[in-house]
């Protein structure tokens, strides 16, 4: 890493892991995740001029649209700790002819950001893993000019999101549970409590913060394909990795999870109902 960090963890895991994976799926990946990717460009109003940095802006999919809202005048500054994903994320912003993006490889928990240089802090999905989130989110807010926003979108709980909730259910009949960790590990659902989420904003200086549940559909392609990705992505990856299951019941797993999506194909591809949490909050003065 050009960066220190102190999210070691996780920056073997999108470097080696979850990066490269995400990339080579690059396309399906953003496809199934477009409605949350509205819900935040709605949500957070950027209007032109403005000076956006985007947390763990992975492939550059929500960096591209803000670039263009806060055109002409205003910049967007991804920061993400996965080299693959950014290295993608730079030939899609020259690809769209983006001029107003900057991308940083570093981990936001430390990187030193200019002070008040950000009008605007956003993520989708990229602030669930740090590893004291306190810390990180004190250091995302001292980037913030006096009443800067944040607009953020993270995970709700897997009973609240049937891409996770089916094929984990799979996933333990087959392996069983898995073993006891930590609610507030670092992960996809660390923040799936709306209160521990609005804690650590509170802790980090924020206020005016407010954190809502948010309806959507995650669109696969097809039953087959989506089963793939939670077999690569999500809890039932987890629970088989921690399991170690033996690549018949990663299968088996695989086939029953196509099965029970087939149910919900439609004639414009599959459509699972999901739950973000919305976060809006603003630097206290």
């Amino acid at each position: 890493m050009t960066e220190q960090t102190v999210n070691t963890a996780m920056q073997r895991h999108w470097n080696e892991v979850a990066g490269p994976r995400w990339v080579a799926r690059a396309g399906a990946q953003e496809a199934r995740n477009i409605e949350v990717a509205h819900i935040l460009l709605e949500a957070a109003a950027a209007r032109p001029g403005e000076r956006v940095l985007d947390v763990g802006c992975g492939t550059g999919a929500t960096a591209a649209p803000f670039a263009r809202a806060v055109a002409p005048g205003g910049t967007v500054t991804g920061v993400d700790i996965s080299g693959p994903m950014l290295d993608q994320a730079r030939k899609n912003i020259a690809a769209a002819g983006l001029g107003n993006v900057s991308l940083i490889l570093a981990d936001a928990q430390v990187h030193c950001f200019p002070a008040n240089s950000v009008d605007l802090l956003i993520s989708r999905f990229g602030v669930m893993f740090f590893a004291d989130p306190v810390a990180a989110f004190t250091n995302l807010q001292a980037a913030l000019c006096d009443g800067g926003r944040l607009c953020m979108a993270v995970w709700s709980t897997i009973e609240n999101n049937t891409h996770w909730k089916v094929p984990f259910e799979i996933a333990v009949r087959h392996l069983g549970p898995p073993a006891p960790t930590s609610l507030t590990e670092p992960g996809p659902m660390a923040f799936r409590d709306p209160g521990y989420f609005g804690d650590i904003l509170e802790q980090a200086g924020f206020a005016d913060i407010d954190i809502q549940p948010r309806r959507f559909d995650v669109i696969g392609g097809s039953a087959a394909e989506e089963a793939e990705n939670a077999a690569q992505f999500g809890p039932a990856w987890r629970l088989m990795e921690e399991k170690q299951a033996p690549e018949t019941t990663r299968r088996a797993i695989i086939a029953e999870v196509a099965a029970a999506y087939a149910a919900r194909e439609t004639p414009d591809g599959l459509r699972l109902p999901g739950t973000i949490l919305l976060a809006r909050a603003r630097r206290a003065g």
